[in-house]
């Protein structure tokens, strides 16, 4: 599990420190502040390889390090580590023992590829001849989209079978006991379903194509069967998810017990942009679904979640879940064109519309640009304050015949702006002003 993270001198600001929570850790801001560049780091620190790009240090900058901890799987013990960037190598200094003493970690990275690392199964190269060659051969396992898909392959080995072959190969084999594979999938599939009145279940496999003799894995939707390859892409980016979860649990298992080792109980969750393809209805359960999902792996399974997420939505559903003792929210924000990364006091916001007007997002109205405008200068009208308002919006009746056009007849603002019509003269009722349907 990570503990801490602290950066001098790498990324968007000159300086970084968070204290993660045991389980859930929130991070949202604007865009380009280094949200996915802190789950980079955090990958890194757990793996000791970069997913795609390696962090570059500031050239401004001083001190080059980047400082982090890491708990024990008791949870009792902390080590601490620190990297400096080597210059000569143009890397960052990064030894595989380090990675020894991390959990299993899946990391699901916004351009829909996939990372895994666990340490049993680090790779093992034997020797190095630079610090470079040492921190780009430490291990873990990186996912393109089709490799995901289609299987992975390294340096003549078959390292995944891919999530095609695996399932089918789990379902022909599945001998119904609750650690078989198959059967951890369909409990994570089936938690990981948008509703529980439409859980996501696995169909027959079939054959899709004369050229393609393989069998494909199925779902069984409320309209029919259909191949997995054919699904949507928020589908196809939870499958990803609930497979690799399961892959990864699996086969540690089976090294595990191959070395005669103890299975390892960290379990470590890095997503990001955890909201994309999915619809609203599914925003409000993954959260809650995907910590309940990987502690029921197994028995004192622990889940550590560091997810990134743009959703009021996303947000709102964490409230009856969000523990202060055990998660936390941290925001980036650009202050006086220097980014500032802080944790903020959880506090319940309510529905979506108010966590889009809250410290975290922001927005001084949950409406489109223009509603904004027009209530704004409909609310200086009202105060008498006339230099505030736009030529286009300069009168009582264009300001009204903006807001029909703009404004649902159910909208909250309709009483306050018909009250100041009728105090001006104008006859009408509480509905006189609206528009028409």
């Amino acid at each position: 599990m990570l503990r801490a993270l602290h950066l001098q001198g790498v990324g968007p600001a000159p300086r970084f420190d968070v204290e993660f929570a045991d389980r859930l850790n929130v991070l949202t801001g604007d865009n380009g502040l280094g949200k996915s560049f802190l789950l980079d780091v955090a990958w890194w620190c757990l793996a000791g390889t970069w997913p795609g790009m390696p962090a570059s240090p500031r050239r401004d900058a001083k001190q080059r390090k980047i400082s982090w901890a890491t708990l024990t799987e008791t949870g009792k013990k902390e080590h601490t580590y620190s990297s400096a960037f080597d210059r000569k190598w143009q890397t960052w200094l990064w030894h595989p023992i380090l990675a020894s003493r991390s959990g299993l970690t899946v990391y699901a990275r916004v351009d829909g590829g996939f990372s895994v690392w666990d340490p049993v199964r680090k790779h093992n190269h034997g020797p190095t001849q630079s610090p470079a060659e040492t921190s780009h051969r430490a291990g873990g396992f990186h996912f393109s989209p089709s490799e995901l898909w289609e299987g992975l392959s390294y340096e003549g080995k078959i390292v995944c079978n891919g999530l095609i072959r695996d399932w089918v190969s789990w379902q022909l084999m599945d001998d119904g006991s609750p650690q078989s594979p198959f059967q951890m999938l369909l409990r994570v599939l089936e938690g990981l379903s948008p509703s529980t009145q439409e859980p996501i279940k696995p169909g027959r496999p079939t054959r899709i194509s004369v050229e393609d003799v393989r069998d494909y894995p199925t779902l069984d939707m409320p309209y029919g069967n259909i191949p997995v390859v054919q699904a949507s892409a928020a589908m196809k980016r939870i499958l990803g998810l609930a497979y690799l979860i399961v892959w990864t649990w699996h086969e540690h298992v089976q090294a595990s017990d191959l070395l005669g080792k103890k299975p390892d109980s960290r379990f470590v969750l890095l997503i990001d942009e955890i909201e994309t393809h999915l619809h609203p209805q599914w925003q409000r359960r993954i959260v809650h679904a995907l910590v309940e999902v990987v502690e029921g792996l197994a028995r004192k399974t622990s889940v550590q979640a560091i997810l990134t997420t743009h959703s009021p939505l996303v947000l709102a559903s964490l409230e009856p879940f969000f523990d202060e003792e055990r998660d936390a929210l941290f925001l980036f924000q650009l202050d006086n064109r220097q980014v500032h990364l802080r944790q903020l006091p959880w506090a319940k916001q309510g529905d979506a519309n108010d966590w889009l007007t809250s410290e975290v997002f922001r927005l001084e109205q949950p409406r489109s640009l223009e509603a904004e405008r027009a209530i704004e200068a409909a609310e200086a009208f009202m105060r008498g304050d006339r230099d505030a308002l736009p030529k286009d919006l300069s009168t009582q009746e264009r300001l009204h015949a903006e807001l029909q056009r703009l404004l649902p007849e159910q909208d909250p603002f309709w009483p306050r702006w018909i009250v100041v019509r009728e105090k001006g003269g104008r006859r009408g009722s509480l509905h006189s002003g609206r528009r028409a349907r």
